[in-house]
């Protein structure tokens, strides 16, 4: 990690930052998981504030750590998690219906990480490209049969793909969960323009600020994440790209996300569309009411989490946690929570295993390892699949309670 910069204008559109919308203080990277071997070595760490642009109403931090320093060996991998699995497959379903995709399209996702996503298209035989900046994880895209290549996406990259095919345009191009990763707004949007050309589809999806503002997730905030994102917000800056947005879908992945379909076209924008656009302008996101109010509703979580832990160490309670999320590192860490406080945390992720979790210092063992240490109590950090680890440990024989913090603390017994 080489470093941060600090951020003065807008990423989106240069404007003049606003109102701090959410202060985490200092935090190390979230995915910056430490090996064994530095577990008494200081950590890189960096101011986590998210601000509010008075222009375009893009909620960005005000920081940016070191891109490249993040995402050249990542720890996440798509396919851990079943849920996900299957959202991308429905997704491709439904996008190889309404396009019409077939042998003779071509399908891009930029962040394509292990593959997850196009192994659908591949086994429907349509042809398609991963751009993933993880060295680490395009080698298991490619393992698994799914064409990658490992750089990170902007308008030189859309140039020499474009170049490989003779100038051809892709029909689609994905870019999910990715718009809150890039430093660069007006390269890596411009790229997406670049690829999709005068027809294709653009397909973007990013957890909602709405959704983010009603569930208090400011756990989803972490130096990974450069910006949160609004449709007001995003159809500002794909329009700067010649990107104009003519449907959207509201999605329950990651605590309440939007899927938008842009394009060159011009096309009719649909009911959904307007429907969101409405809700937005009702809510007040143009103005400065909407971001206020967010700090102490995050305080008070924070104070729930510390209250009910140590409840749990005063009464001798074994406490663990599950899902070593991004997410969770910034509510521990936010929190002040480390291992005197919980155990371990368990995740299925073998390249997270044996390591400890940033900051918090807590290790992180296979679930089957963190159920040998017979918790009494089980915090499940990536509250999106809340779910389904609460199957997972049903079916591995977990009796004790389990417990999520965000958007309140909620504590049931697991067979409940």
């Amino acid at each position: 990690m080489s470093g941060s910069r600090p951020v003065t204008a807008c990423r989106a559109c240069g404007g003049r930052l606003g109102p701090v919308f959410c202060d985490l203080g200092i935090q190390p990277v979230a995915n910056s998981y430490v090996p064994p071997e530095r577990a008494a070595a200081p950590e890189p760490a960096f101011p986590l504030r998210a601000v509010v642009c008075e222009a375009c109403r893009l909620v960005q931090l005000d920081t940016v750590v070191d891109e490249r320093g993040i995402f050249t060996d990542y720890a996440y991998l798509s396919s851990m998690s079943s849920t996900w699995l299957e959202h991308a497959a429905r997704f491709c379903a439904a996008m190889t219906r309404r396009l019409g995709l077939g042998s003779d399209s071509f399908v891009v996702e930029v962040a394509s990480n292990d593959g997850y996503l196009l192994r659908n298209f591949v086994a429907a035989g349509i042809p398609c490209l991963g751009v993933e900046p993880a060295l680490n994880v395009a080698e298991i895209a490619r393992a698994a049969g799914v064409p990658t290549e490992a750089r990170f996406f902007g308008r030189a990259a859309a140039r020499d793909i474009l170049a490989a095919r003779g100038g051809r345009a892709a029909e689609l191009v994905v870019a999910n969960n990715v718009l809150a990763h890039v430093p660069d707004l007006d390269d890596f949007i411009g790229g997406l323009a670049l690829l999709a050309g005068a027809s294709g589809t653009v397909s973007i999806e990013a957890p909602h600020l709405v959704a983010m503002v009603d569930g208090v997730q400011f756990d989803t905030i972490y130096h990974e994440h450069y910006a949160y994102w609004s449709l007001l917000a995003m159809e500002a800056a794909l329009a700067r790209q010649g990107l104009r947005v003519f449907d959207v879908e509201r999605l329950s992945t990651h605590g309440g996300s939007l899927r938008v379909l842009a394009s060159a076209a011009a096309w009719e924008p649909s009911a959904a569309l307007r429907a969101v656009r409405a809700e937005e302008a009702e809510r007040g996101l143009a103005g400065d009411a909407f971001y206020r109010g967010f700090g102490p509703r995050v305080q008070d979580v924070l104070d729930g989490l510390r209250a009910w832990l140590a409840e749990a160490v005063r009464e001798g309670r074994r406490v663990c946690a599950y899902g070593a999320a991004a997410k969770g590192n910034t509510l521990l860490n936010a929190a002040g929570v480390g291992a005197a406080e919980i155990l371990a945390v368990a995740d299925r992720s073998a390249a997270k295993q044996g390591r400890l979790l940033p900051g918090s210092r807590i290790p992180v063992v296979s679930p089957e390892a963190m159920l040998a240490l017979r918790p009494d109590d089980i915090l499940i950090l990536p509250w999106n699949i809340e779910a389904e680890i609460a199957r997972q440990l049903a079916e591995a024989g977990y009796r004790g309670r389990l417990a999520v913090a965000v958007p309140r603390l909620a504590v049931r017994d697991a067979a409940a």
